[in-house]
């Protein structure tokens, strides 16, 4: 149990450690930096961010950079003191059969018990501070685990003040007890940086005792299947269902939120030139739902199997162009995909490149997963490799720099990646220099550089 005269001392350290971590000179760790380009038409001139490290030194790049007291609304899910590793569902496609292996996705276990916990998200919660605005609104969700101790802790950083709200997402999910109540809701914390913050009343359903129509004088009432039902201003209980099993949004993600959920938190405390973040991104459904409503973001996780769940998903609803970060050049667990060939081709007057996969070859050792798994794995290696493969990202006229990733392949409705891939280029020049980053089904990234010598494609790098 933790004591009071603990909590407090929580609270000192994260304000001391917050405060001298802003004061230490920023070094960039984020060496990797690619830009990725789902729709050639939508506005390139203002670009979104995904940050694949520790969301601490994510926010001091941030604030580093001129972000303090930029974003309008932060969202947070962090883990929630479960004392559990959780996995990410990867579906594999081979001799038309589907396997499901689960693979490392976040881990929720603390060495030095809930003291360090509190400690993590402490002093996160003072740097995010930093980075509201003054009309900026902060959510954290959590549950009963730890909600009642991050409440007094933000009293103390924000000021009780400044409390908004105690949100109730409560839901319909599986598992009940006969021995207490079924645990069927989250709680969401609501902080604002001032008073004078962005606030966007949503409407709600109520509906008519009996769902019958009251025929009030002034008071407008609308009819559905269940009856008849007036709209009020939203509750602090929302009923929103979780992403179940057979949801269309369902990405196979443990902890994944429903769009519907960040639609609410969004729509209300933001405006459509507003710039918001999420620092445990997890699954990403605070970009994807963001785009959706024409809002900027930023978001960050530590998992590589979250930078590709929300790359592809980005991509798969044709989002504006968007920056990853990470801090490797080559991930050290990458495997290497092998080239049958690269060739120019003409067709008709179109210059085409033409690539041809061969394998893909992966050392196991430096995966984590169960042992049953690894057989399965050994077995597709050996049959079909490339169906280990989930994204392919290409730019054709790379400039040493900055990949721009304009053409994406990546797996989805139960279809491999094609072994041969075709792309239309403009213009063909010596020494034109082919990227191509490639990433595996566990999120493990690697890339190889080509080059145009004498009317040929060669290896580069």
């Amino acid at each position: 149990m933790l004591t009071i005269e603990k909590l407090s001392e929580v609270i000192d350290i994260g304000k001391r450690e917050s405060k001298n971590f802003l004061t230490k000179p920023y070094v960039d760790i984020f060496h990797q930096k690619e830009k990725i380009c789902p729709n050639f038409k939508k506005d390139e001139s203002t670009y979104n961010q995904f940050y694949q490290g520790d969301n601490f030194i994510v926010m001091k790049k941030l604030l580093e950079e001129g972000y303090k007291g930029k974003i309008d609304l932060i969202y947070i899910d962090p883990p929630f003191f479960t004392k559990t590793k959780y996995k990410g569902k990867i579906f594999l496609y081979h001799d038309e059969e589907e396997d499901i292996i689960e693979h490392f996705a976040y881990d929720d276990t603390w060495e030095e018990g809930f003291f360090s916990y509190l400690k993590m998200l402490c002093t996160r919660l003072f740097l995010m501070k930093e980075l509201l605005s003054e009309k900026g609104t902060l959510y954290v969700h959590l549950d009963y685990r730890t909600v009642h101790y991050i409440k007094i802790i933000m009293d103390q950083i924000f000021g009780g003040e400044n409390f908004l709200n105690e949100i109730i997402w409560a839901y319909k999910s599986g598992g009940a007890s006969k021995r207490y109540y079924s645990k069927k809701h989250d709680t969401i914390l609501v902080y604002t940086k001032g008073k004078e913050y962005i606030f966007n009343p949503q409407k709600e359903k109520s509906y008519n005792r009996g769902f019958k129509p009251y025929k009030f004088k002034g008071v407008k009432e609308y009819k559905d299947e269940l009856g008849w039902y007036t709209l009020v201003n939203l509750k602090d209980v929302w009923q929103i269902d979780m992403v179940g099993r057979t949801s269309k949004e369902r990405v196979g993600y443990d902890t994944q939120k429903p769009e519907k959920l960040l639609e609410r938190i969004i729509l209300t405390s933001s405006d459509e030139d507003s710039l918001i973040a999420d620092f445990f991104a997890g699954s990403g459904t605070t970009g994807v739902v963001a785009e959706k409503l024409n809002r900027r973001w930023i978001m960050s996780d530590i998992g590589s199997l979250s930078s590709l769940t929300i790359a592809k998903r980005l991509i798969e609803n044709n989002s504006t162009p968007f920056y990853i970060y990470k801090p490797n050049i080559r991930d050290e667990r990458a495997g290497k995909l092998y080239l049958n060939e690269i060739i120019l081709e003409n067709d008709n007057g179109i210059k085409c490149l033409k690539i041809e996969l061969d394998r893909y070859e992966i050392d196991l050792n430096k995966i984590n997963i169960k042992d049953k798994d690894r057989e399965l794995i050994n077995e597709i290696l050996t049959k079909n490799s490339l169906s280990l493969l989930d994204f392919i990202g290409i730019d054709p006229n790379y400039k040493d720099n900055l990949p721009n990733l304009r053409w994406q392949y990546y797996r989805n409705n139960k279809r491999n990646l094609d072994s041969i891939i075709y792309i239309k280029i403009d213009k063909v020049k010596e020494d034109q220099k082919i990227f191509i980053r490639y990433v595996d089904v566990f999120g493990n990234d690697n890339f190889m550089i080509y080059k145009i010598k004498n009317g040929k494609v060669i290896r580069w790098e």
